[in-house]
């Protein structure tokens, strides 16, 4: 392999919206993301609805849905 064309591989700290936090291995030393494994409804079992701009209830308004 080539020297000196490669990224520094460092201790990267992930911080979820729901304020968890947890380290992994990456390029970038931090990182924050809108859902993790301690808040997704798969790995919960609880259904949570992210509402982003309204897009929830715009579909229930066009498809007729209460």
């Amino acid at each position: 392999m080539k020297e000196g064309i490669h990224p520094v591989y460092t201790k990267c700290v992930v911080k979820c919206a729901c304020g968890n936090t947890f380290e992994t291995m990456s390029t970038k030393s931090e990182m924050g993301v809108d859902i993790c494994s301690k808040c997704h409804p798969f790995f919960t079992g609880k259904q949570k609805l992210i509402d982003t701009g309204g897009r929830v209830d715009k579909f229930k308004k066009r498809y007729g849905i209460k």
